[in-house]
């Protein structure tokens, strides 16, 4: 990193949170000479909300980022301080890393990896004004009057612009707590006739840990065999701490009922939509109404903080009633509130103004990322940071786009739900958006995405060799098992049973039948045992999904044939197996005249068209026999 001396770059990007900073990071290690302006420098790589990364598709977008050699898997890792792969009991295809982290440690770790980057300056500023030329974005202006050139410039606003903070009734401009909203870009932006909205997101009290009966709690520790994010680090780097759980109850839904007309968003004072995967306690004691209590897990946000985040209990509500419905909860009778929960509202554009390399359509050099574009979460900014970043440095350089396919990654997944369907409310990734997620699994990351980035230059010589090493004993291995092969007789020796046929089979076709196990691989082939576990992991992985792939693919290739596929006028939504009450609703009241617009309202999923296709073929089915 330089200091600041020139007033031109290649690239030049608005705002230091996730979106911002792997957008800075992939830009200057592109070749771009970037510059990074942030409100407060020590802002920088701040966990605005809750302290964890990852989870269910989000964790699958961290491992994408990584795979591109970003920088949001390595912080995590540097910074986590309890480990959990989610849905572990299911397919490794839906199964997500996450990691409870010290919000100090990741602050502290993307400054010093930002650091470290020689092709990229940061500079404390406000930015005021975006300066155009002949319809292309070439720099901005600050607040002090000084004009940087550019030819890209990345805005990623988080939820700055025009943003609003609501506590009850009342309400002051910010950024986030402690952060000035940024008005006068706002302003400015507004000129550029770009569709845009309103959105809301929120955040729930802060506790002070002491204050806690952990006594009364139940623990929930990590796992004993942690996941990490980075595909260059092997375990957890810091020490690791279990969190608490506890749950509100009829007396905590009570006070929060009697007090509705008193929370912002009940309360009229908010116009912006929130994130339905993120309720509110407010949202879930009125949709859930029949809900006696609400699981509420209480997470440390460091080791040397004794600041705890009650995750699930976001709020808009007064202080006074906060105070209150907090103290009702098992644990918690005693508690201090440390900062009082809070609603946010900022200003979002529509996405389908932007191409699939997020640059605004109708002014060239300019990008937008993160919850500018309607996301909501730390990993959809930063993955959105990383196409940004990348294709605002191509663009600088003279180089062709990079555009992330649907049957790549989730980071395509993302960017083409952003720029072809919009949003209507905060955009958050999950596995059931992707055509192809028996492919696009977190284990899998860097055999899909690491090529890609090794063929455009933005992956450092660390990764490329690591890289390599695992690519070819994944090879090494699955010809090893291919060239294997066992009678029956010999499979039941070491515990396979499969029926006596007397046809031989290679241990690698031996895999994918249910309840094997790697021991007893190991035992038919010990050289199977030299290998690194990560290798033999996604061995066994993909010899499992080896069988489902060419159905997959059939499934989507349908899904695309079919896309004139007309529903009948009348088509029952209710009650179909498989199709979510909400989409079920979605569906019966748009009324969709065929499967392509069907695919185009928010929230439809791959599962949910292939569901109504095969509806549609058998109600054809049985006509035709009529």
């Amino acid at each position: 990193m330089r200091l600041f001396h020139v007033k031109h770059f290649d690239v030049i990007v608005i705002g230091g949170g996730h979106a911002g900073t792997e957008a800075a990071a992939a830009s200057a290690r592109v070749g771009a000479e970037t510059l990074l302006i942030s409100l407060r420098r020590d802002g920088i790589g701040v966990m605005s909300c809750n302290p964890a990364i990852g989870g269910l598709g989000k964790g699958h977008l961290v491992r994408e980022i990584d795979a591109m050699d970003g920088i949001m898997g390595l912080a995590a890792d540097r910074a986590g301080i309890q480990y959990r792969l989610l849905n572990r009991r299911k397919g490794p295809a839906v199964q997500g890393p996450r990691a409870q982290a010290d919000r100090k440690l990741y602050r502290t770790a993307i400054q010093d990896i930002l650091g470290r980057e020689e092709r990229l300056t940061i500079l404390e500023g406000e930015v005021v004004a975006l300066i155009q030329d002949g319809g292309r974005a070439s720099g901005v202006e600050l607040a002090d009057g000084v004009k940087i050139q550019g030819l890209s410039v990345i805005l990623t606003a988080g939820t700055f612009l025009n943003g609003i903070i609501h506590v009850g009734d009342q309400k002051r401009p910010g950024g986030r707590v402690g952060d000035s909203p940024s008005i006068r870009l706002a302003e400015q932006l507004a000129d550029l006739d770009l569709a845009r909205g309103r959105l809301k997101t929120g955040t729930p009290p802060r506790l002070d840990g002491k204050t806690i009966r952990w006594d009364l709690l139940e623990s929930q520790p990590g796992d004993d065999d942690p996941v990490v994010f980075s595909f260059l680090n092997r375990a957890p780097q810091v020490r690791q701490i279990a969190c608490g759980i506890t749950h509100t109850n009829e007396r905590t839904h009570e006070i929060i009922r009697q007090n509705l007309s008193r929370s912002a968003m009940y309360g009229g004072h908010i116009e912006g939509v929130g994130p339905r995967y993120c309720p509110s306690i407010e949202d879930k004691v009125v949709r859930f109404a029949d809900k006696l209590s609400h699981q509420v897990f209480l997470e440390p946000e460091g080791l040397d903080d004794d600041t705890v985040y009650p995750n699930g209990i976001s709020t808009s509500l007064p202080q006074d009633v906060q105070h209150d419905y907090v103290r009702s909860i098992l644990g918690l009778e005693d508690v201090r509130i440390t900062q009082p929960g809070y609603a946010i509202e900022y200003d979002y554009f529509d996405p389908r103004g932007l191409d699939l390399s997020l640059q605004v359509k109708r002014n060239s050099g300019l990008y937008f990322a993160g919850q500018i574009n309607g996301t909501t979460g730390y990993e959809e900014a930063a993955a959105q940071g990383l196409v940004a970043g990348l294709n605002a440095a191509f663009s600088a350089l003279g180089q062709q786009p990079l555009h992330f396919s649907r049957a790549q990654s989730y980071i395509g997944v993302m960017v083409d739900d952003l720029t072809s369907r919009g949003v209507t409310e905060p955009y958050r990734m999950f596995t059931s958006r992707a055509e192809y997620r028996l492919t696009l699994r977190a284990d899998n990351a860097d055999q899909r995405l690491t090529p890609v980035g090794l063929s455009r230059g933005c992956i450092r010589d660390v990764r490329r060799i690591a890289f390599e090493s695992k690519r070819l004993s994944l090879l090494a291995a699955e010809d090893m098992l291919d060239r294997s092969v066992f009678l029956p007789r010999e499979l039941a020796e070491v515990g396979i049973t499969l029926s006596q046929d007397g046809a031989k089979r290679s241990a690698l076709s031996v895999m994918a039948f249910p309840d094997v196990t790697l021991d007893q691989i190991v035992r038919l082939v010990p050289e199977f045992a030299t290998f690194p576990p990560e290798v033999q992991a996604q061995t066994a992985i993909d010899a499992l999904y080896a069988q489902y792939l060419s159905r997959q693919h059939d499934e989507a290739t349908a899904l695309r044939r079919e896309e004139a596929a007309v529903i009948p006028e009348g088509f029952i939504y209710h009650g179909l197996p498989g199709l979510s009450a909400e989409l079920s609703a979605k569906l019966s009241r748009l009324r969709p005249s065929s499967l392509a617009q069907a695919s185009r309202i928010e929230g439809m999923t791959p599962a949910a068209l292939t569901l109504i296709l095969a509806h549609i073929r058998k109600t054809r089915r049985a006509v035709a026999v009529q």
